[in-house]
């Protein structure tokens, strides 16, 4: 069972994600919120795997709110963020600020079941489109929040790898396209995770960014 809580401050919004997902049998929705403060409160009481926030809300925003969440000590939730295209240039900060992903607001209803049980599992929840768009728009104007790195601290394959993540590609996808097993991918991910410092996928797309291994439409030259 996956214990929810929906954050956004538009309360047509809030209730529609809210009934949405209690129609299904593996989701519980947990709380609600109506802003950021409200968000960390009901989230410190009720523990929840996932938190659906909304990136501008009242008092304090989804980013601010995803980092105190995050860093509470008995927390072991999940951040998904809800955000458009008019906010772009948020979705990097709350990428850096611990977020597993983010959901357009207009998405279908099987999309955002996806998003909520691909993020409540651990995993990184990154559009190809909505990656394109905004990281590699923004991230070279910013100071970067992950440990500072450079490119020879990976293998050519590792840096291949991390390339093809920020491009969206699943596992399997990155094995097929180098011919390379599941399990060599798994192991090549492991090992640029630990000496970038890396948390999830996530971050691994910002880093390939940072580091100049992908740009806007595919990897870098």
């Amino acid at each position: 069972m996956i214990r929810a809580l929906v954050a956004d401050d538009q309360a047509v919004v809030r209730t529609g994600f809210v009934n949405l997902l209690s129609t299904q049998e593996d989701i519980e929705v947990v709380g609600e919120a109506e802003d950021g403060v409200q968000a960390v409160r009901v989230a410190a009481e009720t523990r929840p795997d996932l938190v659906l926030l909304d990136i501008r809300m009242p008092h304090k925003n989804g980013i601010e709110a995803a980092r105190e969440i995050l860093a509470g000590p008995d927390s072991t939730a999940k951040v998904l963020i809800l955000t458009t295209f008019g906010l772009d240039e948020y979705v990097y900060d709350a990428l850096a600020a611990g977020a597993s992903g983010f959901l357009l607001k207009d998405a279908t209803f099987p999309e955002l079941l996806h998003a909520v049980r691909v993020v409540a599992a651990g995993s990184a929840l990154l559009s190809p489109e909505i990656t394109k768009r905004v990281i590699g728009e923004f991230v070279h104007a910013r100071t970067s929040r992950l440990p500072v790195h450079s490119v020879g601290e990976l293998t050519a394959r590792e840096a291949e790898v991390l390339a093809l993540i920020a491009r969206g590609l699943s596992n399997a996808e990155i094995a097929s396209r180098l011919t390379i097993t599941d399990h060599t991918v798994k192991t090549h991910i492991n090992r640029l995770f630990t000496k970038l410092g890396l948390r999830d996928r996530a971050q691994a797309v910002i880093a390939a960014y940072e580091l100049g291994l992908a740009r806007v439409g595919g990897v870098a030259d």
